[in-house]
């Protein structure tokens, strides 16, 4: 069972329509007692960086996902939930994040391309992995990406204006997709499913 945390700032709905979609089993929720029964976690996200910490903490869902992945339960963050995986955040202020993945949140800087990035873009492959296929498009909706992270943490990325934006990364059990899988087409859902399946 994928547990998909509602902290109130998500579009869950598509979320738990793509995993009924894939046939994997999930449930939406915000109760501990319940998501603390789930073999898999996803955190998904829309909105500000220090809102979407800050309603995590007076829920008492970020304490719980840190204990779940001291546990070694797989995590999925998607969007806002990727970037709040990493250290911190720059959105309205310095925000400290999970920091389960090393690297900080910026606002993308280059004036040549429209801000924020609405719409597909072509995710690369940074080291050899076999989630994806070449020429795999995905749909972003963001202002903020992360930057200094470590290599070996990126799996896949997409190039907007001059400014290389990490799409797919991982660490141990932890995954995140800055852009949405779950409104990606089937190249998006196959990801999905790779984390429901095989992550």
């Amino acid at each position: 069972m994928i547990g998909i945390i509602d902290y109130g700032m998500s579009n869950l709905h598509s979320v738990k329509n793509a995993c009924d979609y894939l046939n994997l089993d999930s449930v939406v929720s915000k109760d501990v007692s319940v998501l603390s029964k789930c073999d898999k976690l996803i955190l998904p996200g829309v909105g500000a960086f220090q809102d979407c910490m800050n309603t995590l903490h007076s829920m008492g869902l970020y304490d719980f996902v840190v204990q779940q992945v001291k546990k070694d339960v797989p995590l999925l963050g998607i969007c806002l939930g990727m970037q709040a995986l990493f250290e911190s955040s720059e959105e309205n202020g310095y925000c400290l994040g999970f920091g389960f993945i090393k690297g900080h949140v910026c606002h993308m800087e280059d004036t040549s391309v429209k801000i924020p990035q609405i719409g597909w873009n072509v995710l690369e492959s940074s080291q050899a992995q076999n989630i994806f296929k070449e020429n795999t498009y995905v749909y972003y909706v963001h202002s903020y990406y992360a930057k200094d992270m470590e290599n070996q943490d990126l799996i896949g990325y997409s190039m907007y204006g001059n400014m290389k934006i990490p799409g797919l990364v991982m660490h141990k059990n932890i995954m995140g997709c800055q852009f949405h899988p779950e409104k990606s087409g089937k190249d998006g859902l196959k990801i999905l499913e790779y984390f429901g399946k095989e992550f």
